[in-house]
């Protein structure tokens, strides 16, 4: 029921979208994008991901587990490329921790650096959100980045007080369904504050990345006619990105796309135009997914990682046994 819900999430917005675009306008943006601005965007992109790798092993490894620079990037190449087969992003990183878990014998480890990854993550793209906010708010068109700002200001706020309470909480009180995510979360966060310079590093780490995707993706925009500031790409990406991560959709397919062009909305870029440089991002998405697939069959024929059936049930059974 969940999959066919974000299955009707993703198709009737995509529908909705491509109903109503004025393909006039889209196609007009769209000559303007030079080929190798394109394939600049796509080096780029697989070049934030070896970051990435090197960052999500450090996590790993701080779990006292030996994992490889080869091993690491072909585990971390399997889940961005199945985060192009599966339904949620999160599907990626199931398979990276079954996959790191067999290849160092301690799953726990393996589960522990994905869980301090996807913080560390999430804290950056707030970071710079609240930046963008404040930066946009000093502008001459500040109203909306102020409006963001309380909103940002008043979310992490309560975000603090929810983790403060879920930390005061004994697990034996949460609902059943509930007490697995809250118990990993909370080991995360825990491990993160056991090792302050490993969490500072990864965080440093996550902030570079997803700050260069957030040039990257102004730099797109500004290939298409968008003239907004890259303020404004600082406020509007990282939200985007954050909508796009709610489990209503496939792995955020057509949330995202509407939601960063509403938010550039304000600032003066059309609807459409928005919308493309979305669109755009998400091919870029798509074929760096399909590189990665590329680097895992690659590594793998030398030595070979056991990986569970993508698509079989056995997948979430395993997934469980390891965690």
């Amino acid at each position: 029921m969940k999959l066919g819900v974000r299955i009707v999430v993703s198709v009737g917005l995509l529908a909705l979208i491509f109903a109503f675009l004025p393909w006039s306008v889209v196609t007009e943006a769209l000559s303007r994008l030079q080929w190798w601005q394109w394939c600049g965007a796509v080096l780029l992109f697989v070049v934030g991901h070896a970051v990435g790798t090197m960052k999500w092993r450090g996590f790993v490894m701080a779990g006292r587990a030996e994992l490889s620079i080869r091993d690491a990037a072909q585990c971390y190449a399997a889940g961005l490329f199945a985060n192009l087969c599966l339904p949620s992003i999160a599907g990626g990183d199931v398979l990276r921790l079954i996959m790191a878990g067999r290849c160092t014998k301690r799953p726990e480890a393996a589960l522990l650096g994905g869980l301090m990854d996807r913080i560390t993550d999430t804290l950056s793209l707030a970071i710079l959100a609240g930046a963008g906010a404040i930066a946009v708010g000093n502008s001459e068109s500040g109203a909306f980045g102020r409006a963001i700002g309380i909103t940002l200001s008043v979310g992490m706020a309560l975000g603090v007080v929810a983790l403060f309470i879920v930390g005061r909480t004994p697990l034996r009180r949460w609902p059943s369904k509930l007490r697995r995510p809250v118990g990993r979360s909370l080991v995360g966060f825990r491990h993160l504050r056991s090792q302050p310079s490993v969490a500072l590093k990864g965080l440093t780490l996550s902030l570079l990345i997803q700050g260069s995707f957030v040039v990257l993706n102004a730099e797109l925009g500004r290939a298409i006619g968008i003239e907004a500031s890259l303020a404004v790409w600082f406020l509007a990406w990282p939200l985007a990105k954050v909508v796009g991560l709610v489990p209503i959709s496939l792995g955020g397919l057509a949330v995202r796309e509407a939601s960063l062009a509403t938010l550039l909305a304000p600032f003066g870029v059309p609807l459409a135009v928005g919308v493309t440089v979305s669109l755009l991002w998400q091919s870029v998405l798509i074929v760096g997914g399909l590189i990665g697939g590329l680097v895992w069959l690659l590594l793998s024929r030398s030595r070979p990682i056991p990986t569970p059936p993508l698509f079989a049930g056995t997948s979430k059974t395993s997934a469980r046994a390891h965690a």
